[in-house]
């Protein structure tokens, strides 16, 4: 049985601990606020270049983009957005678990697949399972500005024009709420589907719709893998507060435990302590 001096300094221990953990979720819940916000600021923007894009490819079906085209896939680009730091929870795990089953499932070989990491988890871990890592991104700050990923998406969206890979898959945390975050799979390129969405405006194109095509298909790639870095960056502070509450909360449940140990032991003690008295007063006798 532990000493009274080891489970003192045991709960002192604890107390300091719960202390850290209580700061480091109350950052997170700050850094949360402002990432939702930005998070939802984007959405008209993406929905509105969305319907103009759509609106432009539907009226120039015949552009030949090959943004805009299927061709046999022969390699796949996967695009991960993790974290640079642990102490998230799940929030990297449930992703890269995820990556992982999906790159099993579609390629026999890890020549098929070509992995361009945000985050210095996500590069980590691929680079522990030897996969081809050919882009890297890491320290994106806690609320990220496109000048932050805009080279790494330049360069990942070129790589599929250029036919580095035929198809591009982006994987990011999606943020549905505080507590509650879902880890999505969306195919980038090619952009089969933009000429399906819904288009409530028509539009004059001037000089002519490949012209603009040809400027705005990139800009409308790099824009969704911004997108997904922010919507990812509000779950990372999420799982990081829910992860730093549960972590308090444990902390509180271990000090009320060692609290009662210490009691009993102490109790014990001086019960032990009592009866030496009392048998050495009877010797005596």
């Amino acid at each position: 049985m532990a000493s009274l001096r080891d489970i003192e300094n045991r709960i002192k221990s604890t107390k300091k601990t719960s202390q850290i953990t209580k700061a480091m979720q109350m950052v997170s819940a700050s850094k949360l606020t402002r990432a939702e916000n930005n998070a939802l600021a984007f959405v008209p923007y993406m929905e509105k270049i969305q319907e103009v894009v759509g609106s432009i490819a539907a009226g120039t079906k015949d552009s030949g983009h090959p943004m805009l085209v299927s061709r046999p896939v022969k390699k796949t680009g996967y695009i991960v957005i993790t974290s640079d730091r642990g102490l998230v929870g799940g929030y990297n795990a449930n992703i890269l678990r995820t990556v992982k089953r999906a790159i099993e499932q579609r390629h026999a070989s890890k020549d098929e697949v070509m992995i361009i990491a945000i985050g210095r988890k996500g590069l980590e871990f691929f680079q522990r399972l030897d996969f081809n890592i050919v882009e890297s991104l890491e320290g994106v700050s806690d609320h990220p500005t496109f000048s932050e990923i805009k080279d790494v998406a330049n360069r990942a969206v070129g790589m599929f024009t250029e036919g580095a890979y035929d198809e591009v898959y982006l994987y990011y945390n999606h943020f549905v709420s505080a507590i509650s975050n879902e880890v999505t799979e969306k195919k980038l390129l090619p952009l089969t589907d933009i000429i399906s969405a819904s288009a409530t405006t028509s539009y004059e194109f001037e000089p002519s719709g490949e012209a603009i095509l040809e400027v705005l298909l990139p800009q409308y790639a790099e824009s969704l893998i911004f997108g997904a870095l922010i919507d990812g960056k509000a779950s990372e502070h999420a799982s990081s507060m829910t992860a730093m509450k549960t972590a308090s909360d444990n902390a509180s449940d271990l000090i009320d435990s060692l609290t009662l140990s210490f009691n009993r032991a102490r109790q014990a003690a001086i019960t032990q302590q009592i009866t030496e008295i009392v048998g050495g007063v009877a010797a005596l006798e």
